[in-house]
């Protein structure tokens, strides 16, 4: 039974991961897992990161739902780069479970920071409003999605902040496509990874049902957000990079002992 505190935290934890996937496509599950342990008090990380999944999945399909009105998402390269992605995150939640991920995820925080400076380096660039799946770009978008998706899998992440800067990468589309384009892949990796904890019987589905709720609202404010960002040039690059610092640092914050173990 969870008391009405945990639930009044729960569905406060569910907005602000709401936001964040609305606002940039990402940052969810990297948010939702430390909040579910250290603001809500889930005691077990796995337990965390299996209703993280499935919280995280659901609110990002409800975002997707929101930037798909707005005519933004590529469905053509979203939906290979999911397929492709589904198969990899299904083999990485396997390991995921398997190992104790503390050092990967030091080291994950540090391609975080990587990722981050590519942003803010080519925040001016536009991209292209009319990338479309080819020939020339399938190998690319195949590649990245299993990649992604294995990383996304293993450490039990949406995955947000590895796909834009992927999508971008493998097709040249533009930010704000990439943004609508990655929660057709957050989506499917986080429902591939929670099916896999479920199994386990590692989900609080009531805890899970607190976050997607107040991950609705959350949502709704973050998606507006980006569209008015996404209007200045490299506005939402620079949000987006400065989310990514910050996560990263707490990351490294939590789990900088590891390097030394």
């Amino acid at each position: 039974m969870i008391s009405l505190a945990h639930s009044l935290l729960g569905l406060a934890s569910g907005m602000l991961v709401g936001f964040s996937l609305g606002l940039v496509g990402g940052g969810g599950s990297i948010l939702a897992v430390p909040l579910m342990v250290y603001v809500v008090g889930v005691p077990e990380p796995h337990v965390a990161i299996g209703t993280s999944a499935i919280a995280v999945a659901a609110n990002a399909a409800i975002n997707l739902s929101n930037h798909a009105r707005g005519g933004t998402v590529v469905w053509s390269c979203a939906l290979m780069f999911a397929a492709a992605g589904i198969v990899g995150a299904f083999f990485g939640s396997l390991l995921g479970k398997m190992l104790d991920g503390q050092k990967l995820l030091a080291l994950f925080a540090l391609v975080m920071l990587v990722i981050a400076l590519l942003m803010l380096k080519t925040r001016a660039k536009v991209g292209a409003s009319d990338v479309k799946m080819s020939m020339a770009n399938l190998p690319a978008i195949v590649g990245l999605g299993l990649a992604t998706g294995s990383l996304s899998g293993f450490f039990g992440i949406g995955g947000g902040f590895l796909i834009v800067p992927a999508l971008m990468l493998a097709t040249g589309m533009s930010i704000m496509n990439a943004v609508s384009s990655s929660l057709v892949a957050v989506t499917a990796f986080g429902l591939t990874t929670a099916l896999s904890y479920a199994w386990s019987g590692l989900v609080s589905w009531g805890l899970a049902g607190l976050f997607i709720a107040g991950g609705i609202a959350g949502g709704l404010a973050g998606t507006r957000s980006a569209r008015l960002l996404a209007e200045r040039r490299g506005a939402l690059n620079i949000v987006f990079a400065a989310v990514i610092i910050a996560v990263a640092l707490y990351m490294l914050a939590r789990n900088i002992s590891y390097f030394a173990a």
